[in-house]
């Protein structure tokens, strides 16, 4: 008779380690997705993201805020050429190299309002290049061996019954809330990529000052938002990979109930610091 109960009891813990190992091992899994699908949408450029939406905003920005920072331009250069007259003791003292100055600093912002798409997918081609370049290095770091899932496994048969029901039941419930943690973290990726269109829609205009030395202080300032919002592609990367390694730690752990909540926990952090990293980037890049 208690060889029988041994033997439904076996049956029954390895019904229960079978689930909890699936659960275990669908979230190393996820993890090793997730990085994948934050490195496709953070190393994407803006215009094969979503070629509809870019093609879109770059209708509205060449036919509405172009004209317009046509008209910021002519301003700025008029006020460009005042200064230069003005400067040399009241015009009492003028050089007619001052005018070729102008002509030539008025070709130049021309030139630079003509190319303005250009020169934003050009900042977001070299931020693609070193996400892409990162994302190669950090996937191969997120996979967890099987060597790990064993351990893991001979920890969960020393555990008794009850023990294995409560922590499938917390398996369960952790993994409820890795799903909500993901919708968080897939609408961090999108906010950034919508980000990343609204500045590329007012681009013309930020970019029609940079010809003069007091208005381009706001051409300054949106050049090092773009270069921000860029590069928080690569520290969204690096906040992932944390995550990653944090969680393959995890089937190597001895203690399996901690080991559930550690898995939300990570999660719960990852999703701060990828809140952060929009703030932390435009500090670094002076951005504000």
């Amino acid at each position: 008779m208690g060889a029988l109960f041994d033997l439904l009891g076996g049956w029954i813990k390895g019904i229960f380690i079978d689930g909890i190992m699936s659960n275990f091992t669908d979230l190393f899994n996820e993890v090793s997705n997730q990085v994948g699908d934050v490195a496709v949408q953070t190393g994407t450029s803006p215009a094969a993201w979503n070629p509809g939406i870019f093609s879109l905003i770059r209708t509205l920005s060449e036919t509405i805020i172009l004209p317009i920072a046509g008209i910021v331009l002519t301003f700025v250069m008029c006020y460009e050429l005042i200064q230069l007259i003005i400067e040399k003791n009241n015009m009492h003292e003028i050089d007619t190299w001052i005018f070729f100055k102008w002509i030539f600093k008025t070709f130049i912002a021309v030139m630079i309002l003509s190319n303005t798409f250009n020169i934003v997918m050009a900042v977001f081609d070299v931020s693609q290049h070193v996400v892409n370049n990162s994302a190669g290095l950090i996937q191969n770091t997120t996979a967890v061996p099987p060597d790990m899932l064993e351990n893991f496994r001979e920890t969960l048969e020393n555990l008794s019954i009850g023990e294995l029901i409560g922590l499938w039941m917390q398996a369960g419930l952790i993994k409820i809330s890795i799903f909500v943690m993901n919708i968080v973290i897939f609408v961090i990726a999108y906010g950034r990529m919508i980000e990343i269109y609204l500045l590329t829609s007012l681009a013309p205009i930020p970019f029609a000052t940079v010809a003069n030395k007091e208005t381009g202080q706001m051409g300054q300032n949106y050049f090092k938002s773009l270069l921000a919002v860029a590069f928080q592609g690569f520290l969204i990367m690096v906040c992932v990979a944390i995550y990653a390694v944090l969680i393959q730690s995890i089937a190597t752990s001895g203690d399996p109930i901690k080991a559930v909540w550690s898995v939300l926990g990570y999660t719960v952090l990852l999703c701060f610091t990828l809140f952060k990293t929009g703030t932390l980037s435009k500090s670094i890049f002076g951005a504000h």
